[in-house]
């Protein structure tokens, strides 16, 4: 390709509502263009790098032996409605009526339209299995688009499901799914980890998450660098300390706390680490008061206490409601220790919490906190469950380590979703008895456009973007410095570029009339992987320059090899 005759519209500055680097960089690169909130379009350059990691996805799902089909976006309420989702979902479904005032939906997910095939085309445990894959537009209408495509309203994704008559054969696949996205996140050049995650809202007993390693990531990742564990903080186990509670040291004494509503005040006040001190959060499971108490240096995993029995679901409580309960307002709030509270309010515990002697909670009246508490002498004892998010340093869940905390971007999840779906849609195949059953779904995504982003949040400097290989939208860029005024240059220039071009190399030929310093900085911004300079001086010596981009300097290499040099580089 010649830039002179390429859509070119880079910037030197990024827009000021750019908030991540990835964001910043696409649209100085001339990638994409906003049209609306979490709505862009993509531009050429950001087109060949999407096109690129589609082919590497339909490769391997087709490797592994999926069969491509294509989804309306459009689909109706009636099924979302018969699956139970058109309510559940939420406002990021976005819902519109047709002219004949029928209900329809954008997909942001296609597991109804997928289901309704299976139920109508396959009747026999014979035809199974069959696992069915589209690369598509997907629409949710999220609350605060932010972070460029990372967090976009409208996005490509491929999405993928499977039908089984067993759920042995769901597992098989599932774990064929599991080693195919290891192969597709492998061979695009990432870092990433494959983590155990919560199903959230597409339901199911099972699945992982595949992140891309960068510390931009909106999630948090668990994993032992001495094993296998590897887990999003949502789903992490943190275990009960292995130490026995002590036994209670010290008396029960009220303490004056004006004004101090956070546990790091109280710490402060009363020269006590902050582990020392416990935090009460109010929710409301129906019309249940309930405290989840957790210890002061710790932070709340909500996913986990959803998942608790009598809590599924749960809100946070109003202020009123807090005050009914415990006479008191936000702030100074903890377990009760009078008979009279006690009887209003469920406790739930967290394991460090319920290990805990001698610590400082809320006393339940303003400006007051309780030193001296213990369990089973001041409070009976609570219930006990795993509230917390992990720690870097904890104990890692399998007993073969310590966890670390990384930062991730999901680009993947794989899902065993059993029968949520073909339950619900009433999805049956006979059996060889002839019977019905009922047949087992998995459910497997991955972000294409998302893919990008995260691909430049991991892989970028203060020159701009420099992609992996195998999706730059160019693998080598031919910079001639004085195309149009040296013959010389130009020559050589077009020789080359028609060398890389026969031997198939996506290769970008400079052409335009531009200063040398702006031919370089586009070439780096648009993060190409390997440079060529062409130069009447060098040419005179019999020399090319060549730069990797992440090289720290430049080398000389002859002229003549200087096609060999780069294939070499390549193929590396």
């Amino acid at each position: 390709m010649r830039a002179s005759r390429y859509f070119f519209s880079t910037l030197k500055e990024a827009p000021a509502d750019a908030e991540i680097a990835s964001h910043r960089l696409m649209l100085r690169a001339g990638m994409i263009r906003r049209l609306a909130a979490g709505i862009y379009s993509w531009l050429p350059l950001g087109l060949r790098v999407v096109r690129k990691i589609e082919a590497i996805v339909r490769e391997e799902m087709n490797r592994a032996g999926a069969l491509e089909v294509a989804m309306p976006m459009v689909q109706p309420a009636e099924l979302w409605q018969e699956s139970g989702r058109w309510q559940a979902y939420g406002p990021d479904l976005l819902r519109f009526k047709d002219r004949h005032e029928r209900d329809f939906v954008l997909q942001p997910t296609s597991e109804e339209v997928i289901t309704d095939i299976a139920r109508g085309a396959l009747k026999s445990y014979r035809q199974l299995p069959v696992h069915l894959y589209q690369i598509q537009t997907k629409f949710r209408d999220e609350r605060r688009p932010r972070f460029g495509v990372m967090r976009g309203r409208e996005f490509v994704m491929k999405d993928g499901y499977s039908f089984h008559a067993s759920h042995e054969d769901l597992v098989r696949e599932y774990r064929s799914m599991y080693d195919t996205y290891t192969r597709i996140f492998t061979r695009l050049g990432l870092r990433f980890r494959a983590v155990a995650a919560d199903t959230g809202a597409i339901g199911g007993t099972g699945s992982h998450e595949f992140q891309v390693l960068a510390d931009s990531g909106e999630d948090a990742i668990a994993f032992c660098p001495d094993s296998d564990y590897a887990a999003n903080v949502e789903l992490a186990e943190a275990l009960a300390p292995a130490a026995p509670r002590p036994a209670p040291a010290q008396a029960l004494e009220k303490v004056l706390t004006p004004g101090k509503t956070r546990c790091e005040a109280v710490a402060e006040q009363l020269a006590i680490p902050l582990a020392r001190t416990v935090k009460a959060i109010a929710v409301m499971h129906e019309e249940t008061f309930v405290l989840l108490v957790i210890r002061g240096d710790h932070t709340l995993n909500e996913i986990k206490a959803q998942k608790l029995p009598g809590l599924d679901p749960f809100r946070f409580a109003t202020d009123a409601e807090i005050q009914a309960a415990l006479g008191c307002k936000p702030g100074y709030i903890g377990p009760p220790l009078a008979s009279s509270k006690l009887a209003k309010v469920r406790i739930v515990a967290d394991r460090s919490v319920a290990a805990m002697a001698d610590f400082v909670c809320g006393a339940n009246e303003e400006n007051y906190h309780v030193a001296g508490v213990n369990w089973g002498r001041d409070l009976p004892e609570p219930d006990v469950a795993d509230l917390r998010n992990v720690l870097e340093g904890d104990p890692s869940p399998d007993g073969k380590g310590l966890l670390n905390i990384v930062r991730g971007i999901e680009v993947g999840h794989i899902f065993q979703l059993r029968t949520k779906y073909s339950s619900g849609l009433k999805a049956a195949v006979l059996d060889d008895n002839g019977a019905p059953v009922t047949m087992e779904m998995g459910c497997y995504g991955i972000g294409i456009t998302r893919i990008v982003g995260a691909a430049i949040e991991q892989n970028h400097d203060e020159r701009g973007i420099a992609f992996p290989l195998p999706i730059a939208p160019f693998a080598v860029s031919v910079v001639p410095i004085g195309y149009r005024k040296s013959e010389a240059v130009r020559a050589a220039a077009d020789r080359l570029y028609e060398q890389f071009s026969a031997q198939g190399v996506d290769v970008l030929l400079d052409d335009r009339d531009e200063r040398p310093g702006v031919l370089f900085a586009d070439s780096d911004l648009l993060g190409i992987p390997h440079r060529v300079v062409l130069s009447d001086k060098g040419l005179a010596a019999g020399q090319a320059e060549y730069k990797g981009r992440r090289d720290a300097a430049p080398q000389m290499v002859p002229a003549d090899a200087i096609a060999a040099f780069v294939a070499a580089r390549l193929a590396a």
